[in-house]
């Protein structure tokens, strides 16, 4: 019989660390991909992806496209208004663009048939947080963990079963099923 094996998740990263995380990202897109990983648990190739249309301000909702579904992604008050605030620079910045994209670099913004932002500005981005994107984004699924149970874990970060009762175990070992001897 074989066993799977435990997948070593990250130590949770301190809370003071991630209290300075939004005033080190600096620029305004950068605060707005910070609160999308950190608080919404976005990986960066789902970041990097977003449309302009896929935020509804109004409506509180912002849709994330994955490989084979789509999730909805309810912003809290910060993040809405980071977005809003990245809305109005974005519009002064570039406001002749016809780029889809939500996030745009000044490649980006200049010819639409570009893809959107890079994985390398998100990196350029997290470089003076010391932290990857990855790792913030597992900090936040395994501190929910530790607060909720695998059906709410699936429903607010668009996980699958196999992930999100990986996060649990990891946040909350006591749950992992022990086999007889």
């Amino acid at each position: 019989m074989s066993l799977p094996s435990a997948r070593n998740l990250p130590a949770p990263i301190p809370a003071d660390q991630l209290a300075d995380l939004l005033g080190e990202a600096g620029s305004t897109m950068g605060q707005l991909i910070v609160a999308l990983i950190a608080i919404h648990g976005l990986g960066k190739r789902e970041t990097t992806r977003l449309l302009l249309s896929d935020l509804a301000l109004p409506a509180g909702r912002l849709l994330t496209r994955r490989r084979t579904r789509q999730h909805t992604i309810y912003p809290d008050e910060l993040t809405r208004a980071l977005a809003a605030a990245w809305l109005r620079e974005r519009g002064r910045r570039w406001s002749v663009t016809t780029s889809p994209h939500l996030l745009l670099s000044q490649m980006s913004a200049a010819d639409s048939t570009l893809p959107p932002i890079s994985g390398t500005v998100i990196d350029t981005i997290f470089k003076p947080l010391a932290l990857t994107p990855s790792r913030l984004r597992q900090d936040r699924i395994v501190d929910e963990a530790t607060h909720t149970a695998d059906r709410p874990l699936m429903h607010v970060f668009g996980l699958t079963a196999t992930p999100a009762m990986r996060y649990i175990h990891a946040a909350r070992p006591e749950r992992r099923p022990t086999l007889p001897r």
